[in-house]
């Protein structure tokens, strides 16, 4: 009878185990359908563009190829479906979540810009990187060869000591936290950012100027804008709705419609909270001419 009582016992534990694991595999696979589908975007980089509508071509879903190019370099977006012959689907958790947070291939080699590794990536919490990888699981094989990235200047062999740990956010401060989904997320300052010698001039953090000649290879030239609270080099005199517009709806303060760049598509799937928090970050930046 003790036996019976004792299996019994055992296996309401393992039942009620294997309940808490599905409902924490649930939340983190929610958790990045919200990134990945929002404020994170990659997409917009990862998925093919037809060249005629520029609209996503949805049979190739993250399975890359698009030319990123600016004047220094053309860099090829990766193929990041679960192909196992040219995408990642053969990488370990780890491995992704290293090419991601470090920007080093399982094979040592690292990943050049644009890709927004150090500095942005590298801060992101390791819950919401393993929840990328919980979405990127879901994601359908595509078998599509990309062509090499070429760089006419050296890269690194790494960006520094491997991340290891990264703890979560602090919500309860508005502007911790807006830096927190505009840069570690949302990674603006990678465009917005003007490059220096060495790279991105942080002396001139969101004070915009950078160019991309022929992004995505529709032979248009995109300039990044000015997001400080500048009072009229950038969007100190913006209200915060005007602000939420732009981000989300791709409209600026006098009704100029922006150029589709940005992935405003994604970007509109924001909550409010995190917008919020958006605007206080951007409002807390120093305002730069």
């Amino acid at each position: 009878m003790k036996t019976k009582v004792i299996t019994i016992i055992s296996i309401i534990c393992s039942l009620s185990l294997s309940a808490v694991a599905v409902a924490q595999d649930d939340a983190l696979l929610e958790r990045g359908t919200y990134l990945m589908e929002g404020i994170l975007a990659c997409e917009n980089c990862h998925t093919p563009k037809d060249p005629e509508t520029h609209a996503e071509i949805r049979s190739m879903a993250f399975a890359g190829a698009n030319v990123l190019s600016d004047e220094a370099h053309t860099p090829y977006a990766p193929n990041i479906t679960m192909d196992v012959e040219t995408g990642i689907g053969s990488w370990t958790d780890e491995e992704i979540i290293t090419a991601m947070r470090d920007g080093l291939r399982p094979d040592g080699t690292i990943i050049g810009p644009p890709m927004p590794s150090p500095g942005f990536y590298a801060t992101m919490s390791d819950n919401d990187v393993r929840a990328v990888v919980a979405y990127l699981r879901t994601v359908e094989p595509v078998n599509n060869v990309v062509p090499k990235s070429t760089y006419n200047f050296p890269l690194p062999p790494n960006y520094g000591p491997k991340v290891e740990s990264v703890a979560e956010p602090d919500r309860s401060d508005p502007i911790a936290y807006g830096k927190y989904v505009t840069e570690s997320l949302g990674h603006c300052g990678a465009c917005h950012t003007p490059l220096g010698e060495g790279g991105l001039d942080f002396s001139r953090h969101n004070a915009g100027g950078q160019v991309f000649a022929n992004l995505f290879g529709f032979n248009m030239t995109a300039v990044s804008l000015n997001i400080t609270p500048h009072p009229t080099a950038g969007i100190g005199e913006w209200t915060d709705e005007e602000i939420k517009r732009a981000i989300t709806k791709g409209i600026s303060r006098d009704g100029r419609e922006l150029a589709k760049v940005m992935a405003f598509s994604y970007y509109d799937k924001i909550n409010d909270e995190d917008l919020d928090a958006m605007v206080a970050y951007l409002r807390a930046l120093p305002p730069i001419q």
